[in-house]
């Protein structure tokens, strides 16, 4: 699979530099956290779950979250699980379909083992399991089942604990809770694959909601157990791991609202590229400025709850020529020893040691979302998928 995949190559050719790599299931963990990108929830209830998981597929969507937790209700756990293996049998009777990265979020650690053994060689299809509430006390039972479901299943599974507990909420249990949380991750660091903000829950307790024009930076008590995560969790000196960014409630963006512009001229042309950026902008502000804000503060890819919200995260997701070139400029080997250096856009200072991290992050999600050509931004990138 692929980012814009669903794009046709010659549109590719015009919009990237270097165009979106290919990756599996079965590629590097690092370069995997790092493809997630728009990972799309979908409850586990849906009565036609195959057919939508391979038609999101079609439409860019390279991870998806098939959710028996807080989605559905709590009388809807065992059908939702028996609907799960009927949909991965289905699924597995499409061989050639282009599937996402599928994880199953569950409620106890008792459902990894037992989902694994009913759905049998359908398992094959899983690539892991997403654990809700994670501390230290409740995450480590999840982990250990996972590890005896992994050797069931025949196949690596990664974890995906969701950060969302009230002890990570509260100041006076905040850092305790995080240094737990820290020692489970890293016992079992080959099997997570990333960690997932739950923003929504952490607003529960004040009573708060943050409204389409505000972003989860703008409410202070969730602000601040975002940088506490970023700081002792997301650390590039090995210790960290990746961390995704919070859930965006609102979906009042809808395709329909851009194609009909999208068919009526040339997307490039000065006049329609005005009248869609306004449209973009007015629609999606408080979105793009969450994931921007996301990407300023060291979280990659973001939790969805709906399909018109994963091509704002790959288009914001995909490197600029001009980040790239920076970052080659920084990492050439003859840069070793270090300095300052000029930018070959003129425009800024590389320093080569403190940028370093900085830079190699950036060629990593070069290998995965890719590199826009010089002339292209946001726009054109989010037009190209939904005029595909």
């Amino acid at each position: 699979m692929h980012h814009f995949g669903q794009v046709a190559p010659a549109v590719r050719k015009r919009l990237f530099h270097r165009e979106p790599g290919l990756f599996t299931a079965q590629s590097p963990a690092r370069l995997l956290s790092m493809a997630l990108g728009a990972t799309l929830y979908s409850p586990a209830t849906r009565p036609r779950l195959a057919d939508d998981i391979v038609k999101q597929a079609g439409n860019g969507v390279v991870s998806m979250v098939l959710c028996l937790e807080d989605s559905i209700g709590d009388d809807d756990v065992t059908a939702g699980e028996a609907n799960l293996v009927a949909q991965f049998a289905d699924l597995a009777g499409r061989p050639g379909a282009d599937l996402p990265l599928l994880f199953i979020r569950v409620r106890t650690p008792e459902q990894i083992p037992d989902l694994v053994r009913r759905l049998g060689p359908t398992a094959g299809l899983l690539s892991g399991f997403v654990l809700p509430k994670f501390t230290e006390e409740r995450g480590v039972p999840f982990l250990e089942a996972l590890t005896v479901a992994e050797a069931s299943a025949g196949h690596r599974l990664f974890a995906m604990p969701v950060l969302e507990s009230p002890e990570l909420l509260y100041r006076e249990t905040r850092v305790e809770t995080l240094e737990g949380i820290l020692r489970a991750v890293d016992k079992y660091r080959d099997r997570v694959l990333a960690l997932r903000l739950g923003v929504t829950d952490f607003c529960s307790p004040y009573g708060l909601r943050r409204g389409s024009d505000m972003t989860a930076y703008d409410l202070q008590i969730v602000a601040s157990v975002i940088a506490d995560v970023v700081n002792m969790l997301a650390r590039v000196d090995g210790t960290g791991f990746t961390v995704t960014g919070p859930v965006w409630e609102y979906f009042r963006v809808q395709e329909r609202m851009f194609k009909p512009q999208l068919r009526q001229s040339p997307f490039l042309e000065v006049q329609a590229v005005g009248l869609r950026q306004s449209l973009i902008e007015h629609a999606m502000d408080g979105l793009l400025r969450e994931i921007s804000l996301d990407r300023a503060n060291g979280l990659q890819g973001k939790t969805c709850i709906h399909p018109s919200h994963v091509l704002p995260v790959h288009a914001l997701s995909v490197v600029s020529h001009e980040e790239y070139s920076d970052a080659q400029d920084i990492l050439r080997p003859e840069r070793g020893a270090g300095g300052v250096m000029r930018s070959a856009y003129t425009n800024k200072m590389n320093e080569v040691k403190p940028h370093r991290a900085w830079a190699e992050r950036t060629v990593l999600r070069a290998e995965v979302f890719g590199v826009a050509n010089e002339e292209i931004g946001f726009v054109e990138l989010l037009a190209a998928g939904l005029a595909k």
